[in-house]
Formats: structure tokens, sequence, C-alpha cells
């Protein structure tokens, strides 16, 4: 076994990204405190072909150097867009078949392990603030909240790290859907 070179990964350009079909996901971080994280959303997001991030609230914004040290260049392939507030963008979410699931552990939370999404279906993934959580503005504009189960002494993952969670889940659902795998 030998790594792969960079060079040799065939990383497609900038504008041939940006014209790629995206998938029907969207990410909106609901006030994150660290940029570290914000920038982490942006690079994850770039992999998993993310249709739009939506800042919210206080979440910070490129350009910015704390972002940009994690995001090695996402902001730039992510089509992103910062918003005071989640009701400014629900309605038009909601308008257009978006369904908003909140990542959170709530009294309704579906299990990440039952969450089945359709193939065809489009969603809108909040994911809060790495202390307090999703805002309560957030709990009354969703559809669903979906928790990823945990085993230790912690009760929650980093932000990062709960949406890598999501959207692999998520990806590897509906592409299993696609080749008729899938429940």
């Amino acid at each position: 076994m030998k790594k792969t070179k960079v060079d040799d990964l065939k990383r497609i350009e900038l504008e041939e990204f940006k014209k790629k079909k995206k998938r029907d996901v969207i990410i909106i971080l609901d006030n994150l405190r660290s940029l570290n994280n914000v920038g982490s959303v942006f690079r994850t997001c770039d992999a998993f072909l993310i249709k739009k991030i939506y800042l919210v609230g206080i979440t910070g914004s490129p350009p910015n150097k704390d972002i940009e040290r994690t995001a090695l260049g996402a902001t730039k392939s992510i089509e992103w867009e910062q918003v005071s507030c989640i009701s400014k963008i629900e309605k038009k979410l909601k308008e257009d078949n978006w369904k908003i699931a909140l990542i959170e552990q709530t009294d309704k939370s579906t299990d990440l392990k039952d969450f089945f999404p359709k193939t065809k279906e489009k969603y809108a993934f909040v994911f809060g603030n790495e202390v307090f959580g999703v805002s309560e503005e957030s709990l009354k504009c969703a559809d669903i909240a979906i928790e990823i189960p945990q085993f230790g002494t912690k009760h929650s993952f980093n932000v990062t790290v709960s949406m890598g969670i999501v959207l692999w889940d998520h990806f590897y659902k509906t592409t299993r859907a696609h080749k008729g795998m899938a429940a």
C-alpha cells in the first residue's frame, strides 16, 4: 500500500466544480462561534457537493483568515449566504419543498439510524451553536429533529464531526437508493 499523491487525485478545477450538479442538501449554521468550525464546514460541504450554506446570526463569514485556514479554499467553491435569523429563509425553503432538519437532541428526535431520506427529498440540515445547540427559533422552523446516538460520557459531538456523520449517512442512504438497495 502507498499513499496517493495529490497530483494523482485528479481533482476538478474550481470553475468546473461550480458547474457540477450539486446534491439537494443545504447546510444552515445556527450561530456557530468558532471560525475554524465554519471553515471545516465549507471544506466538508465541498467534498459532499452541497448546494449551499446559510450562515445565521453570529456565525462568521468569509473572507476571514481563521475560516480560510480550515476551509482550504472551499469558500470559493461553495455558494453561501449570511442571514440574520433562520426565519428570514424559512418561508422560501418550505415553498421550495425543503425539509428543515435539526441535528439536535429533543424530546421528539429521530435516531439517525432510523432516518431514511427518500432520494428526491431536499433537506436543509441545521447545526447549532457549539455550547447551546440550535436556537429556539430553529426549533420552531423544524420539520424534523435528528439525533446522532452516542455512548460515552459526553453528550455531544463537535459540530463539524456531527455534520460529517450526517452528510455521510445521507449520502450513503440516498446513493444506495439510486442503486435499488435502500429501504
